[in-house]
């Protein structure tokens, strides 16, 4: 259901595109690496992944469960809430592996939260934490590096500016790009394959902001 719903509605709010690298592939039991910029991330992630026919089980902020509506369909849909500082913290790697081996596609953050500045302009992504990395090793799984631009347009500042750029978008068709990368492996020690997987999804990212213009990924 949420698929479909932001295959519906991303491509209404802006001026939607995806890419993907020569040597992209999508192999199920993948992970999906993507960069994080605004709540709608998401949904424009998704309504990429839809067009390639993926459906991704998402690791996402265990409070998200508790909105009403929202938290029924993320349950019913088998995605996994990220309980952090918590004794089940751990929880979602293991939900996060069975989803692997069944051939499901996960989709993680690896800055495992939202940039704290208001502006709606782009910036590489910031540090990854190591859940990433640990579930990879763990797996054995490819990495999917994907970088998204634009969503920050959409959606970014305080709660009433967010709510306002999301109403206006439809109006303004603010540029949207998705760039999916090529797979990556992360063997070694943690850090560095943390790294590793940092680099893929910047290099996504570049990839993404400039098909948008932005000034920060050219000027680069």
């Amino acid at each position: 259901m949420l698929s479909h719903l932001a295959r519906t509605v991303v491509p209404a709010l802006g001026r939607f595109t995806v890419t993907a690298a020569p040597d992209a592939e999508l192999a199920p039991g993948s992970i999906i690496a993507a960069n994080h910029t605004s709540l709608l991330d998401p949904a424009v992630v998704m309504a990429a992944l839809h067009r390639h026919g993926v459906r991704p089980v998402i690791l996402a902020t265990a409070g998200l469960w508790r909105i009403p509506v929202l938290g029924r369909a993320l349950a019913r849909e088998g995605h996994i809430p990220v309980h952090r500082n918590d004794v089940r913290a751990a929880r979602s790697l293991d939900e996060a592996e069975a989803a692997l081996a069944s051939g499901r596609f996960v989709l993680i953050y690896g800055e495992g939260g939202l940039p704290r500045r208001t502006d709606s302009g782009e910036t590489p992504p910031g540090p990854f934490r190591h859940g990433l990395a640990a579930l990879a090793q763990r797996t054995g799984a490819p990495v999917v590096p994907l970088g998204q631009a634009g969503v920050r347009r959409l959606s970014s500042g305080s709660r009433a500016k967010q709510i306002a750029g999301f109403l206006t978008a439809p109006v303004r068709r603010p540029d949207l790009h998705v760039h999916i990368g090529a797979p990556v492996q992360l063997p070694g020690d943690r850090s560095a394959a943390t790294a590793r997987a940092r680099a893929a999804v910047t290099e996504a990212w570049r990839t993404a902001a400039e098909r948008i213009g932005d000034p920060v990924a050219l000027a680069a």
